[in-house]
């Protein structure tokens, strides 16, 4: 029961680092978004990072969004959908894999 116990919370910990990389990937997109108001030099590498980092996703929500013209809605879409991941899928495994895990620590 103690290895279950050990094998469950280091899937938890696996979660929870997924989803500090999601995190970080929303700070990753706000700077496409900040990019993108200034028009930064496309030939700086961190530009060019950011936008090849980002590009993918945000190119495969433009794909089913309507034309809004010069206004770009995709990030907004992007974040609501990585927030829905954090805290539906994410947070909910977590949260059942430490409470199993403990579950199973206090049985013996």
């Amino acid at each position: 029961m103690i290895l279950l116990s050990n094998i469950l919370m280091a899937v938890a910990k696996i979660v929870e680092l997924a989803d500090g990389l999601l995190t970080v990937y929303k700070y990753i997109l706000l700077a496409s978004v900040v990019i993108s108001w200034v028009n930064a030099d496309p030939y700086n590498p961190l530009v060019s990072f950011v936008y090849r980092i980002t590009e993918p996703l945000l190119r495969r929500i433009r794909r089913y969004m309507p034309d809004t013209g010069m206004l770009d809605f995709s990030p907004i879409v992007a974040f609501i959908a990585i927030y829905v991941i954090q805290i539906i899928v994410f947070n909910t495994a977590y949260q059942y894999l430490m409470t199993a895990a403990m579950s199973m620590k206090l049985r013996g």
